[in-house]
């Protein structure tokens, strides 16, 4: 799994890029077909946004963007979300065939 972590308008610090790291390798818990994840801090007037972009599986992508003035809780906040996306999305691909249609008892009575 690749991080790749990009600063626009703004020096990323090495405690930033730590709670990035940290946060973003907690994800492949969520989805385990993680191939690469690119963070994207940028500062905008008195406002920092934060954006996640995970790659996963062959054609999957999530993307989750959020804006506020703290960095760590933007972080924190995308992070939470992503993490979100990708069990939702696991859950909907490991139940795709069992949809409960199946089941004869039910359809007879």
């Amino acid at each position: 799994m690749q991080i790749q972590v990009t600063g626009r308008h703004v020096e990323l610090t090495e405690d930033v890029r730590a709670h990035i790291d940290t946060k973003a390798s907690k994800l492949p818990r969520y989805y385990d077909r993680i191939h690469e994840i690119e963070f994207i801090l940028d500062h905008e007037l008195d406002q920092f946004t934060a954006e996640i972009i995970v790659r996963a599986g062959r054609k999957h992508t999530f993307v989750v963007r959020e804006t506020g003035p703290d960095t760590f809780a933007l972080i924190d906040l995308v992070v939470d979300k992503v993490g979100r996306q990708l069990t939702k999305h696991k859950e909907k691909h490991r139940n795709r065939k069992h949809d409960g249609k199946g089941d004869l008892e039910s359809s007879v009575e």
